[in-house]
């Protein structure tokens, strides 16, 4: 019943185990993994789709869905050949969302003039094959620089698309959820929501939609609370959901079923995979 909108499981952290991870992810009642082929960057791009045709449809797993994109912090690394690579790898039918793609002035491993326009250009070819973003976004301390430019980037050059979007592992303010609300995307929380200093993310779940509430792990960072500190994995989803379903004063299973229902909806599964999962819990 509940569905992990952003997991990395390709990396050596699961290479041991990576099989296991998703047994009990569906043990769990995770029915789908949407795995973000960012990887490390050129190069390792299709690190998604190789996990996706590797276990798709194996029994007691969950549903997993690709991404493709070149994060912020290997925007430096970005040429022409790898953008080909991005639209040849798009046509993959279980890619379903271009990123994570965005603006990070947090670590800064890339120039903000080239994040940028790496940015732009990802949301061009996203444009093309009709295909949501998914956004990471992480300002500098002391400071919502990154969000301010991020949004205003997409209110330039993708609300007009209608296409919309993810805005993964949320860490902005109320208004800055409100903003991304208007501009068609839904709102992702991840484990840093059960964190004690996280309460502007608190805040944010607390008055974003319902219809526009996701759920995710981030795996393998920002395990939640009790699991903080170690190694994260979309079994641990369940306890994002039960700390969202604190905060708004409802039910895990009600958060689980409308989460599940807000991914299903807005990339339109059941009508392209009919045997997807999660739409026989609704």
């Amino acid at each position: 019943m509940f569905i992990d909108s952003h997991a990395h499981l390709e990396g050596h952290r699961f290479d041991d185990d990576r099989a296991a991870v998703l047994t009990r992810a569906h043990a769990a009642g995770v029915d789908a993994v949407l795995l973000i082929g960012s990887g490390t960057g050129p190069g390792s791009l299709d690190c998604a789709i190789q996990l996706v045709d590797q276990f798709s449809g194996k029994p007691d797993m969950p549903e997993l869905f690709a991404t493709i994109g070149i994060h912020p912090h290997e925007a430096k690394l970005a040429n022409d050949p790898d953008f080909a690579e991005m639209d040849a790898l798009a046509k993959h039918p279980r890619v379903i969302a271009w990123g994570e793609i965005g603006l990070d002035y947090f670590y800064d491993h890339s120039p903000r003039d080239l994040q940028q326009k790496v940015f732009l250009r990802q949301m061009e070819q996203a444009e093309k094959v009709r295909m949501p973003i998914v956004i990471h976004c992480r300002p500098s301390d002391n400071s919502w620089n990154a969000w301010d430019d991020t949004l205003e980037t997409l209110r330039r050059h993708w609300s007009a698309t209608g296409l919309g979007g993810i805005l993964h592992c949320f860490t902005g303010t109320v208004e800055h959820m409100h903003a991304a609300v208007e501009l068609g995307f839904m709102i992702s929380f991840a484990g840093n929501v059960t964190f004690p200093k996280a309460e502007n993310i608190r805040d944010a779940a607390r008055h974003t939609p319902l219809d526009r509430i996701l759920i995710e792990t981030d795996s393998p960072f920002l395990a939640p609370i009790p699991y903080r500190g170690k190694r994260n994995e979309p079994a641990y989803v369940v306890n994002t959901a039960a700390k969202v379903a604190e905060i708004r004063g409802t039910s895990v299973d009600a958060i689980a079923v409308t989460t599940t229902h807000n991914f299903d909806r807005f990339f339109s599964l059941s009508d392209k995979f009919g045997k997807f999962q999660a739409s026989k819990t609704l």
